[in-house]
């Protein structure tokens, strides 16, 4: 089968800055009714993955927030050659508040380790993946030296 006539689909981990924490959502919509996830869903005809992931957010979540930087974190391909689902981080600087539509009727900030449960099914099974949990966490220590090195710039962090 084609890379083209794949179906494609993707996902955001908001991860805020300020917290550390990351973004579920609570399914009300489907056959996952009940289990938390990102935001996300399939890419339409003629759409990229990056068209698709921010019409998916601007739904799901009721607005685009500010994103200070988007990593690509995950690239899982189905074993049948017929799907493929790219998850990604979205660095926001602060928690937000979701306006939620149908397809959610919840959302929790969390920290990795503690996420809200059941997880959708297929969310569950990447985050039990060593390698995705290494990238994500390679992230969180990137972006607490990120901080570190600000904090130093701008004299708010005094060397004892």
């Amino acid at each position: 089968m084609s890379n083209k006539s794949r179906i494609k689909a993707s996902g955001a981990l908001f991860l805020s800055v300020e917290t550390k924490r990351f973004l579920f959502l609570l399914r009300a919509d489907d056959t996952y009714t009940n289990t938390w996830a990102t935001v996300g869903g399939r890419a339409e005809k003629k759409e990229s993955i990056i068209e698709s992931l921010s019409r998916e957010i601007r739904e799901e979540i009721g607005f685009l927030p500010i994103v200070r930087k988007t990593i690509p974190i995950d690239l899982y391909i189905s074993n049948d050659n017929r799907f493929e689902f790219h998850t990604f981080i979205c660095l926001v600087d602060k928690e937000f508040i979701p306006l939620l539509n149908k397809e959610h009727k919840g959302y929790a900030w969390t920290d990795i380790e503690s996420f809200p449960k059941p997880l959708h099914p297929a969310l569950f099974n990447a985050l039990k993946s060593n390698e995705l949990n290494q990238k994500i966490n390679s992230v969180l220590d990137l972006l607490e030296v990120s901080i570190t090195n600000e904090l130093i710039k701008t004299d708010r962090f005094i060397v004892r």
